[in-house]
């Protein structure tokens, strides 16, 4: 819990249009803090074209720093070989992988497409050996997150496909629930995965 003074200050800092960065960096708070304690604050008329502008610099700064980070990747990493792209699958599974059957979890349609691609490349895979399950909270339209995994994972999901409905509302990032991608008849390949990982853990 903050100090009253200190919440007093972001309060003021926030009415004279500072953004949360400078606020963080004045008073020595996380950006996280800060954000929570300012979030409901009016700014004042008068500093509100402070504010705007420190918006977008902000805004214009992280775009480039975004593209600086970009270049940089693309000097460096180039295209991945399968040996690279096997061992990117081998910790993903090792992550957010099931460990008795080849299946991964997850809400993230990026990691899903990856894992798919990364099956399908190094291991020869194809999607008619993979089976997709949804996991769905109650208020979530079944048809429209159907519809979303089946343009993610490029497998057709119909009415009789199986999803699991949790109770509860959905939260943060699972808006359209969450992804069972599994590879049928996947035992040998599992244990290949799980070696991979034992030669990252013992390196030879």
């Amino acid at each position: 819990m903050l100090h009253k003074t200190i919440i007093k200050r972001i309060f003021q800092l926030r009415k004279r249009g500072y953004s949360i960065p400078e606020i963080s960096l004045i008073l020595k708070i996380s950006r996280g803090t800060a954000s929570r304690y300012a979030r409901k604050v009016q700014i004042r008329e008068k500093f509100m074209e402070r504010w705007l502008k420190r918006r977008n610099a902000s805004k214009i700064i992280s775009q480039r720093h975004w593209n600086i980070a970009r270049e940089k990747t693309k000097s460096f990493i180039g295209s991945f070989s399968k040996r690279e792209l096997a061992l990117v699958g081998a910790a993903l599974y090792w992550g957010e992988g099931a460990k008795k059957d080849l299946s991964l979890t997850n809400s993230d349609p990026r990691m899903i497409r990856v894992f798919i691609r990364i099956l399908q490349k190094v291991f020869g895979i194809t999607r008619g050996e993979m089976k997709v399950t949804l996991r769905l909270y109650e208020d979530l339209d079944k048809t429209s997150c159907l519809r979303f995994w089946s343009d993610t994972t490029g497998i057709k999901l119909e009415e009789n496909t199986v999803v699991h409905v949790l109770k509860g509302h959905k939260s943060g990032k699972l808006k359209y629930g969450m992804c069972r991608l599994r590879v049928k008849k996947g035992g040998l390949l599992l244990k290949q995965i799980f070696a991979i990982i034992d030669g990252i853990v013992t390196p030879s």
